[in-house]
């Protein structure tokens, strides 16, 4: 599975590449703090593919990096044929360590 760091993401949003950011984390989750990704939780994900990007990268995410690693495992299981899937590693804990400390954790 291919993944992103948290500075290659934020070097994306400075220079304003074209890419799709999903949090799969739940609304509350989401509600407490966020990237301003598109919420498409775990749980309804593979309900939601035709949400997901096919041609341009999509960077998914979620609190740690677990649940977009499996988000994105069952895409490629289930549907084959996307290489634009990139996991956010260490998600928005690693985030808030090491781009923006405002981000509250939990």
């Amino acid at each position: 599975m291919k993944e992103i760091t948290v500075q290659q993401l934020k070097e994306m949003m400075d220079n304003k590449e074209d890419f799709q950011l999903i949090d799969v984390r739940e609304q509350n989750e989401y509600d407490f703090v966020n990237l301003d990704g598109e919420l498409i939780p775990v749980g309804q994900f593979m309900d939601n593919i035709d949400k997901v990007a096919t041609d341009k990268k999509v960077i998914v995410h979620c609190r740690s990096g677990a649940r977009s690693a499996n988000a994105i495992m069952v895409l490629q299981a289930q549907e084959g044929g996307y290489d634009n899937l990139y996991n956010l590693k260490g998600g928005i804990l690693a985030w808030s360590d090491q781009i923006d400390p405002s981000k509250p954790k939990y």
